[in-house]
């Protein structure tokens, strides 16, 4: 997903593809307006960050955007959420749905009534395509359609549709994919993208409860960006702790740091061709510090290997960052020596592997450097309150190790208050320290 997917546990997106009947349609073009929410409204900080290391360990026509880019109000539901949704609606007449914004991955769905199979508790009502005016079946031999490459050039038998089981980890959802009329914006400013391939599910695991669907947002041809042909886009999350500011994604041309200061940029390190690698934004980690320490990592731990292995990326559906476990104990080790409080064993809590225990559940934490991230040409500076969680009397590092040689991944719980530019056609990441709930 992400439905949070960490990146090294970044799910596999396995695609099973078959035939079956139903009716054709087809589609048109537009842009975008949306909101994020983040997951899981009821969850403390430390459950949201062990149910999310859990679903981590285990996650055709091309659009031109308007000259006007896209923009899309973004909050989240409390301090208990592990993701973050963006408000969207499908259909005609539009019905508004949240959906987790993921950069790990490309298809976008959502559940579709009757839902006569296995569908998960949802925030809004099911979509039903028999509602809709605009819905029709993905033809089997558009680009878009997974069951394209079975069919070889050959033409598809009448009424063929495609469905497709979507795996994200221990997440997975399966269903028929469609074409659709998706709205973006506020009622006062809407934009209509007519023609947009989706999945249409009518049968999920329960990983995704607090969305109702998950929009991907990756370098593949499902992906939203992909099907608007958005040159760039943006976003900037909110802290976990704020419940009540809002942030914004916004997609296409216009998308920048303008009136940013102290930004950074970095370039994507080029993607595998093989998938699901080909759909990750990956970075050139070169090494951690910890104030004015530079940890002892090895400069080759986050490269990129020749056979798809290894490297870094961002995901915005991943919740915690995950580092190779010879950098991770670099981090652990050093975080380690700089707190006098006594550890404690938070695991079944938080799901995290260092945790200190507060004198009190009231009691501040003590204070501690920022910790810099330095990527190619440009470091990525992280306050405390982006790298340690306080929660109910326990302070940890929200981070954890995946094995050496595995992919890393940098997520979204340090990405808070940064905004974040992806400019796709230049293949480069920009950033800067923002307090988003003022953008």
């Amino acid at each position: 997903m992400s439905s949070t997917t960490t990146t090294a546990q970044m799910a596999s997106l396995a695609v099973l593809t078959a035939l079956v009947c139903a009716a054709l349609a087809a589609s048109g073009a537009a842009g975008v307006r949306v909101e994020l929410t983040r997951v899981h409204s009821g969850a403390t900080a430390s459950q949201f960050v062990r149910d999310a290391l859990r679903r981590d360990m285990h996650r055709h026509n091309t659009r031109q955007l308007a000259a006007s880019t896209v923009t899309a109000p973004t909050r989240k539901n409390s301090p208990g959420g592990g993701e973050y949704l963006m408000t969207l609606a499908i259909g005609t007449p539009p019905l508004s749905y949240p959906a987790i914004a993921d950069t790990g991955s490309n298809l976008i769905w959502t559940q579709c009534a009757p839902c006569s199979a296995q569908c998960f508790k949802q925030p809004a009502p099911l979509y039903n395509p028999a509602s809709s005016t605009t819905f029709g079946v993905l033809p089997c031999d558009s680009s878009l359609s997974f069951c394209a490459a079975a069919l070889a050039g050959a033409a598809p038998p009448p009424g063929c549709a495609c469905p497709y089981n979507y795996t994200y980890g221990t997440g997975w959802t399966s269903g028929v994919q469609g074409s659709e009329t998706f709205t973006f914006g506020s009622a006062a400013d809407q934009t209509h993208v007519p023609g947009i391939a989706f999945g249409c599910s009518d049968a999920s695991s329960d990983d995704f409860v607090g969305s109702a669907g998950l929009v991907g947002l990756g370098r593949g041809s499902l992906s939203l960006v992909s099907q608007l042909s958005a040159p760039k886009f943006s976003y900037c999350l909110t802290p976990f702790q704020d419940t009540s500011s809002t942030s914004t994604l916004l997609l296409g041309p216009s998308a920048s740091l303008d009136g940013t200061t102290a930004v950074r940029s970095t370039p994507f390190v080029a993607s595998p061709a093989e998938a699901p690698m080909n759909t990750y934004y990956y970075l050139n980690l070169k090494g951690i510090s910890l104030g004015t320490t530079a940890l002892s990592i090895r400069p080759d731990a986050f490269s990129l290997k020749a056979d798809g292995t290894g490297g870094l990326i961002i995901d915005s559906g991943t919740t915690v960052t995950s580092l190779v476990d010879a950098a991770y104990q670099q981090v652990r080790a050093a975080v380690a020596s700089l707190v006098t409080l006594p550890t404690t064993d938070g695991s079944a809590a938080t799901g995290l592997d260092l945790c200190f225990a507060l004198p009190s559940a009231t009691s501040a934490p003590p204070a501690m450097p920022s910790m810099t991230l330095h990527f190619d040409g440009a470091d990525m500076v992280l306050p405390v309150d982006s790298y340690m969680l306080l929660d109910s009397g326990l302070w940890c590092l929200a981070m954890q190790n995946t094995s050496n040689g595995a992919r890393s991944t940098l997520g979204n719980y340090q990405q808070q208050d940064m905004h974040i530019l992806y400019d796709v056609g230049q293949e480069t990441l920009s950033f800067a320290p923002t307090k988003c709930s003022t953008l």
